[in-house]
């Protein structure tokens, strides 16, 4: 038993030593689903005295009004026979009170400095573990006490406040209430009974306690309430008696005040058959022995936050990316390592793994036949413009035959119109790789994580897609300009036969410049054209794919690889200069993370051994 409640209190510690707790948070937490003892009760109903009274210390501030302003988290921890007690604070971390009046001091002066010296009230808890043979393992919660009304000094507000705070606490399911109730007061009206049965219907969860049973009026006793008559609970009622006011002034020991509590409830005819549980002592054990069967139940659900909360700090921690090496080296292989990442993600793009890469082939699939059919040979066609080319293509001697030198004029500035269309292409697979490379950095979580390597690589992807675009833009033109400047044989031996099968060779030869003739040769060429056409229509993808596309997988980032093993330390540095937030943000997860692990090994070996 001392084994789980000991490493239920030290999980507590560490949620609370990294903030993993939930106390004005909806949100679960392994905090949260952890079985804790908060102390509920009025003001003056004995909340101090009893905490104490388990404690076996006097350590806690005393005083009329409010005095608990804020939260104790109070951790017991039981160390071995003959060992010092001590007692530590969470936020004065290797400071150890072995004088508990400094303890008392302490946790005034820590209200005081979240609280100012004012009547206010702060959710914000103090954490305190004491470690002492003379208790039992335990975490307990101590709340403000509940009031009716405000004093001067404190704002209207603060009853339903310090109302909200206790709710806060005691509305979770994994939380035992400790309802403190005096028994000089009639029970109907004890603030803890009505808030417990406001959250705790049923008393499942809510453990009564007594307190002043010695301060009762003569003739009356608690009995009727202590065997569970007046008002029943799931779980027996215990009485105690604590030190009076003139036992406090004096100093009286909890040694000497438990053996007269034990004395009290033996000697006294009403109360002596249920001496054997009641007291202090007998609480400690009672709210030990209750909360280990309460962590046991809940096992089951915590191992499943804490494997459920593991994944996600893996998920969200893997998302954030690892932590920068130190050296120049492991800078370099962490921004190598990166860069290779997102050229994977860039060609995933490409082969269909992404999206994305498709629009390539509709490039040349749709908008390039598209464009190539939308030419308008008209002007270089006209029968104007053939007269004028071949005219002028014969000079001062006319043709005998076929006007060869005007067919390639006209050819030649009919072929060069296809320039723009080519080019087109060209230009539209870049736009397109120039998106692939915004996709692929979107898709690259460690670009983000180091905002001047992202600018850096997007910079040299670019640099290096324009590169790849003007030497495709090169070699695609020169396959328009080797149509021009070098005609298919074969095509033109037809026209004699064509010639001949069209017309006359009287008329094509003493009548060369008639519309007849000059709209064969506009036929002839537009034909020539068209074949040209359908050719480059598949060659001008091969040029582009070949110079940019296949490029871009192969070599995008070689050159910035290049220049990457010139650069010194400082500059590699200054690329992985990371955001201070998200480094934080990484530290805080991995030590919540190693947290959660340690729970869940140390969770299942209890489990296991169960």
């Amino acid at each position: 038993m001392d084994n789980l409640i000991s490493l239920v209190n030290k999980i507590q510690r560490a949620c609370t030593a990294l903030g993993d707790h939930g106390e004005a948070s909806a949100l679960p937490t392994l905090w949260d689903s952890l079985p804790a003892i908060a102390v509920v009760g009025g003001q003056s109903s004995g909340k101090s005295s009893v905490l104490e009274s388990i404690v076996g210390k006097d350590f806690l501030p005393r005083g009329s009004g409010i005095v608990t302003r804020r939260p104790l988290v109070l951790q017991l921890h039981k160390s071995d026979e003959g060992s010092r007690e001590y007692a530590e604070f969470l936020h004065l971390p290797r400071k150890r009170f072995t004088d508990f009046a400094a303890v008392r001091k302490e946790i005034q002066d820590e209200t005081d400095r979240e609280t100012g010296r004012s009547k206010q009230i702060s959710s914000v808890p103090i954490h305190l573990s004491i470690y002492s043979p003379n208790v039992v393992n335990l975490t307990l919660i101590d709340l403000p006490g509940l009031t009716k009304v405000a004093v001067e000094g404190q704002p209207e507000s603060i009853v339903q406040d310090i109302e909200n705070m206790v709710r806060s606490y005691i509305e979770k399911p994994n939380c035992i209430i400790l309802a403190i109730s005096p028994a000089n007061q009639d029970l109907a009206t004890s603030d803890a009974i009505k808030i417990s049965r406001e959250v705790d219907p049923t008393g499942e969860r809510t453990l009564g306690v007594l307190t002043k049973i010695d301060l009762m009026d003569k003739g009356t006793d608690a009995v009727d309430i202590l065997e569970g008559k007046a008002y029943r609970l799931k779980f027996p009622w215990v009485g105690v008696v604590n030190r009076s006011q003139a036992d406090i002034n004096k100093n009286v020991d909890m040694i000497a005040a438990r053996r007269r509590e034990r004395e009290y409830f033996a000697s006294t005819p009403e109360y002596r058959h249920l001496a054997q549980r009641m007291g202090s002592e007998h609480l400690a054990k009672v709210l030990s022995k209750h909360l280990e069967t309460v962590i046991k139940s809940r096992i089951p659900g915590i191992q499943s936050l804490i494997n459920k909360t593991i994944t996600e700090l893996e998920t969200e921690l893997s998302r954030l990316g690892k932590p920068v090496a130190a050296d120049a080296g492991g800078k370099l292989y962490t921004i190598m390592e990166i860069c290779r990442l997102f050229d994977q993600n860039f060609r995933e793009h490409l082969d269909g793994v992404r999206t994305g890469g498709d629009k390539v082939y509709n490039v040349f699939d749709n908008q390039l036949p598209a464009a190539l059919k939308r030419l308008q040979f008209d002007r270089q066609l006209s029968m104007e413009n053939i007269r004028k080319l071949i005219t002028e293509a014969d000079g001062y001697q006319p043709h005998l035959i076929a006007p060869e030198q005007g067919y390639r004029r006209l050819i030649e500035s009919t072929l060069v119109t296809i320039r723009g269309p080519a080019e087109a292409a060209v230009d539209a697979i870049h736009s397109i790789l120039k998106d692939l490379v915004h996709k692929a950095m979107s898709e690259t979580p460690e670009l983000k994580q180091y905002p001047a390597l992202r600018v850096e690589v997007g910079n040299a992807a670019i640099e290096s897609l324009e590169r790849m675009r003007d030497q495709s833009r090169k070699a695609t033109l020169q396959l328009v300009d080797m149509e021009c400047c070098y005609l298919t044989v074969e095509f033109f031996r037809k026209l004699p036969q064509d010639a001949d099968k069209g017309g006359s060779a009287t008329q094509s030869i003493f009548d060369r410049y008639n519309d007849s003739y000059l709209r064969r040769i506009g036929t002839t060429v537009l034909s020539y054209v068209n074949m040209v056409c359908a050719t480059l229509r598949h060659s001008i993808p091969k040029s582009i794919v070949y110079c940019q596309v296949r490029e871009a997988k192969r070599s995008l980032l070689d050159f910035y690889y290049t220049d990457l093993g010139k650069l010194e330390q400082k500059r590699l540095s200054a690329l992985l200069n990371e955001d201070p937030a998200i480094m934080e943000r990484r530290s805080a997860l991995a030590k919540r993370l190693e947290l959660y692990r340690s729970a869940q090994a140390e969770i299942d070996t209890v489990a296991w051994s169960k």
